[in-house]
């Protein structure tokens, strides 16, 4: 099977427009959806509100969402929900829930007092405690929505990128090259198998509780931490460069030293790597020696 050669930061920044996009439409058609129905249900009592108040206080709680989905994406990569993750990570998701709700919160109120002032009013959001019981009520329901398509979203890009494994010991027999030592890899995409070199990986990254395999332009991500594939991998080909960057030795084409002590990793595909100082000595002997 053939893999494409497209560049990858083409292909990163349609999947980025595409998450954007996604999150900024679905907030924003839930965001009239829940002014029309507060509007609604006000007339429908016959309390008098203005027409801008509901559209004011949706608006702000719909801001302050996208404010805080960069930091929950963050935190779902961090503490993925998976079937052998969830006992670890449930009880810090429930605290984040907390927090989340505790900075949508005092966001949307502050906002809310902003846009009341412009309209010489004053925001009153009543009493403290039992209002913010009442909004984690609901600020929990949209934690767990938001993480559920996170989730759900990456399950699916892994599936159409495809998900590399190590290879299984045989039923029966000697396995055909070392096990703790794999020279190849299983790549699943789309229903589909092929086998990767695993000298074909120009470099590794770590990403939460997955290793991304770059190949060719494109990622696979490995159930592994940094540190287990690393042990895995070749010493003689493969060097880490930083606590989350593993690279392909052969991939090098030159090292930029920066004031810092650090360093830029420039490999012939033109990507650039980061290069922690406590690494960068070590790469430039390895280098040297070969």
């Amino acid at each position: 099977m053939s893999l494409s050669n497209e560049p990858a930061p083409r292909e990163k920044l349609a999947w980025r427009t595409f998450e954007i996009g996604f999150w900024v439409v679905a907030t924003l058609v839930n965001t009239a959806a829940n002014s029309f129905t507060s509007w609604y249900d006000i007339e429908r009592l016959g309390r008098g509100v203005e027409a801008w108040k509901p559209v004011v206080w949706e608006t702000s709680s719909g801001l302050l969402l996208l404010a805080l989905l960069p930091l929950l994406v963050w935190f779902t990569r961090r503490n993925p929900l998976h079937w052998d993750t969830w006992r670890r990570a449930l009880p810090l998701h429930l605290a984040a829930s907390i927090v989340f709700c505790l900075a949508h919160v005092v966001g949307m109120v502050l906002l809310r007092k902003l846009a009341y002032a412009s309209q010489g009013q004053s925001y009153d959001f009543g009493h403290w405690p039992s209002e913010l019981i009442y909004e984690y009520f609901k600020d929990i329901r949209t934690y767990v929505l938001v993480v559920a398509i996170i989730e759900a979203y990456r399950f699916i890009r892994r599936r159409m990128q495809g998900e590399a494994r190590l290879l299984d010991l045989p039923d029966e027999g000697p396995p055909l090259e070392p096990v703790e030592r794999p020279k190849r890899f299983l790549v699943r995409k789309l229903g589909r198998e092929f086998l990767i070199a695993a000298a074909d990986v120009e470099w590794l990254q770590a990403a939460g509780n997955y290793v991304n395999l770059r190949v060719r332009g494109h990622d696979y991500p490995l159930r592994s931490t940094i540190a287990g594939i690393e042990a895995r991998l070749d010493p003689a080909r493969f060097h880490r460069i930083h606590r989350s960057y593993i690279v392909n030795l052969d991939q090098i084409a030159s090292i930029e030293p920066l004031e810092s002590g650090d360093a830029r990793v420039r490999l012939k595909d033109h990507s650039i790597l980061p290069c922690s100082r406590r690494y960068r000595e070590v790469l430039r002997e390895r280098l040297a020696a070969d």
